[in-house]
């Protein structure tokens, strides 16, 4: 009699671990979709913007400042600012948006 608990509790216990396994990769499929994917999607939006900058887009960084693009590099671009036309160096990194392309300011 004993025995025969045993075999149940196995065989129970056998496909009760399957079904644990299969809730588990379910939970990994939901979060990709739901969190990770998003994520990538919205990282590859913004390099491609950072990528796309022009002298005279007019932008905001990530620190408030806003300004319109005198020159680019590499890495970096020379924006102006204020009425005085200050100058500042920052990261391609540090541009949060683009407030004003271009083509958009001379028309």
């Amino acid at each position: 009699m004993f025995a025969r608990l045993l075999e149940a509790g196995n065989t129970t216990g056998g496909s009760g671990s399957w079904v644990s396994i299969v809730m588990i990769v379910a939970m990994l499929v939901i979060l990709y979709f739901f969190m990770i994917r998003p994520q990538k999607k919205q990282e590859k939006e913004v390099n491609a913007m950072r990528n796309a900058l022009q002298v005279g887009d007019e932008i905001t960084t990530i620190g408030g400042i806003i300004g319109k693009i005198v020159s680019i590099k590499e890495e970096t671009c020379m924006i102006e600012t204020g009425r005085d036309k200050t100058k500042i160096r920052i990261l391609k990194s540090a541009v949060r948006c683009v407030d004003v392309k271009a083509e958009d300011a001379q028309n």
